[in-house]
């Protein structure tokens, strides 16, 4: 069968030793606490700078560490300085109408989404580790967060009440983020998969389209639910008061905002066409609703925006019940869902351009632009894609370019509000249409149903979820779902029977490999996940099925009776006291069925557990080996060689195989 030689031994003498599996050397208690916790929370050993450093250069690194402007800076060149300029006032022509844009769609006063665009830009320029993330106001953020505290306070009735959450759940939001990032928490985003984030995004994406109805019919009232069937019932219900004067605006400025989006895609080159085309939207809107006073004619416009920099709104706070509970729960989900967007973005340019970010520090700096944001009249901010891939295209440096996307921002609060007075609502929508086509990733859900089916399901699980239920229902059911899968990974891992490679010492699964051969006499099974409380139940009934069915194949095929079920363990990277209870328990079934157990190269982990529960002494050491190559050399030498009883009561011979 292509097994490697050993010598072997039932009287006691052995010509040659095999080595053994070792038994780590015991470790302090601490000491073992202390290196599981630094692989839990400090995989990148951020601390390693600080090693044998003066207490001078340790302050240095500090301030680097959670200032990385401290790092870049002293190496920043004109030309640096040139690339940053262009890409800053390049992304800023596309930040001022989408702050606009977004800021009616969380249902808040145009002039915040420009507050929003100015002061957190300038934290995130200091704190941030990503070259290529242009920060600012996201439509899905603004959605959720519009829909969460509408359920609760009516921004109409109520606009100050709702204003004020508004800055409260952002504070929440920030803490949420700075937090996770400080203890070193980033691991919970990841819970977010790839496909919850494609189906959710999308989802999302459909829903503010459908919104968007309202500005681009004309209409003066309008459903606060975000479901398909209520957008589309306040729609078909009030078809005496659409205004086709709108409707047709609306359609003009989508069709030329997704005309230049088409263009720059076929022309990489021409990237500011599409960055421009939204601030070209405004403007062109602006002049022809002011020559044509088509205000009078049903089509809504922005109205006055007050000049001036960002008031404070520390005070503005809502720390009382029973508005508290609404603001942290908003809070925790928008914030949770903008944290993932950001790292996904800044980590996606990061590889293109072949520099690593901090993740951790990335949680930081968003929090912390959050908080400071909510302080300073600004809500939710994150950084969305669309800006952050203009930002990329302009061919930004350095997050200098966020900067000077700030001074845009800064001089159109000081000067230009006014002139948005007449900027027709209708286009606002427009730019929120085209933005949000580009996030429902068909592709990408057909390219899910290829790979993995059950990714599909959560993708679509989640779309749906936000378009028939809600943002916040489509989100619950895609975190659940994922988790769902997660728990049936641990819950239901795989096992394998190995059969041996022709020729070769090798030993693979048989369904992958139908040339595999079975090993007359002996099962061999490799589990394949670390077993815990919550599959070692499923194991051990699926371990004494392969057996049942081993037994029916050697029955059925007339082959040798089974002797020995070796079982592969190298990916089984722990156990708990539930998996040895399990072992214990299948090594029984085993004597009992006349079966020898062995082992194949448990792990660290695993040999200590075992050592520290006796189990090993129970199998005995003989029975445990490094590779399955030398488990069936072993067994095929007893069962060639050996006597029966002695190979059940394990003869003192075999304690140095």
């Amino acid at each position: 069968m292509g097994n490697v030689d050993y010598a072997y031994s039932c009287s006691g003498m052995n010509v040659e030793s095999a080595p053994r599996v070792a038994v780590p050397p015991p470790q302090p208690f601490f000491k073992s606490l202390k290196y599981s916790l630094k692989e839990t929370f400090f995989p990148d050993d951020p601390l390693r700078r600080f090693k044998n450093q003066p207490a001078s250069k340790k302050l240095v690194l500090g301030l680097q560490y959670f200032f990385p402007i401290f790092e870049w800076a002293p190496q920043y060149t004109l030309q640096f300085l040139k690339s940053d300029l262009i890409a800053g006032i390049t992304i800023a022509s596309l930040a001022i109408p989408q702050g606009i844009s977004y800021a009616k769609l969380a249902n808040l006063p145009p002039i915040l989404g420009l507050y929003s665009s100015f002061i957190p830009p300038l934290i995130y320029a200091m704190m941030g580790s990503s070259r290529d993330l242009a920060v600012g106001t996201v439509a899905v953020g603004s959605l959720l967060m519009g829909s969460m505290l509408g359920s609760e306070v009516n921004p109409n009735q109520n606009p100050t009440l709702y204003l004020h959450l508004a800055f409260t759940a952002t504070f929440f939001a920030g803490v949420l983020q700075a937090s996770l990032g400080l203890f070193r928490l980033g691991f919970i985003v990841d819970f977010l998969s790839h496909a919850t984030i494609v189906g959710f995004m999308g989802g999302a994406a459909t829903v503010v389209c459908l919104q968007q109805l309202k500005a681009i019919l004309g209409l003066e009232h309008f459903t606060h639910a975000a479901d398909l069937i209520s957008v589309l019932r306040s729609v078909f219900t009030q078809i005496h008061e659409w205004r086709w004067e709108s409707a047709v605006l609306g359609v003009c400025f989508i069709f030329f905002l997704l005309v230049t989006r088409f263009f720059s895609k076929r022309q990489p080159r021409f990237f500011w066409v599409s960055a421009m085309a939204p601030l070209t939207s405004v403007i062109l809107g602006s002049l022809l609703v002011y020559s044509t006073h088509a205000e009078k004619h049903g089509v809504q416009v922005i109205g006055e925006l007050k000049k001036g920099l960002n008031p404070a709104s520390l005070t503005d706070l809502v720390f009382v019940s029973p508005y508290m509970t609404t603001a942290i729960k908003t809070g925790l989900v928008v914030g949770i869902i903008a944290l993932a967007e950001g790292i996904a973005v800044g980590r996606s340019f990061a590889m293109f351009k072949n520099y690593h970010i901090d993740g951790n520090k990335e949680m930081i700096a968003i929090g912390t632009m959050n908080i400071v944001g909510s302080f300073t009249s600004c809500y939710l901010t994150t950084g969305p894609f669309s800006r952050s891939a203009v930002n990329y295209n302009a061919g930004c440096k350095t997050a200098v370019s966020n900067i000077v996307m700030s001074i845009a921002v800064m001089v159109t609060l000081l000067c230009l509000t006014p002139l948005f007075h007449y900027t027709p609502l209708v286009v606002l929508s427009a730019i929120i249409v085209s933005a949000m086509l580009g996030l429902i990733d068909y592709e990408a859900a057909i390219h899910l149903w290829k790979i993995d089916k059950f990714d599909f399901v959560v993708c679509m699980s989640a779309y749906f979820g936000v378009v028939f239920g809600s943002v916040e229902i489509g989100l619950v059911i895609a975190v659940a779902l994922s988790l769902l899968r997660i728990l049936l990974f641990i819950a239901r891992p795989r096992t394998f029977v190995l059969g041996n490679i022709p020729n070769s010492v090798i030993y693979r699964n048989v369904e992958q490999y139908p040339n595999a051969n079975h090993v007359p006499g002996i099962l061999i099974l490799e589990i394949d996940a670390p077993i815990y409380f919550a599959n070692a139940s499923y194991l051990r009934e699926r371990i004494s099925r392969w057996i049942d069915e081993e037994e029916d194949r050697i029955k059925a095929a007339g082959e040798t009776s089974l002797q020995y079920v070796i079982m592969d363990m190298t990916a089984v990277g722990n156990i708990d006291t539930s998996g040895i209870s399990m072992l214990e328990e299948v090594k029984k079934t085993a004597d009992r069925r006349g079966l020898q157990l062995v082992l194949v190269n448990p792990g660290s982990e695993v040999m200590k557990k075992l050592n520290k529960s006796k189990f090993h002494v129970d199998i005995g050491q003989k029975f445990i080996y490094l590779t399955v190559a030398e488990a069936v050399g072993a067994c095929n030498f007893m069962m060639n060689s050996c006597k029966p009883s002695q190979r059940k009561d394990e003869p003192e011979g075999w304690n140095n195989v």
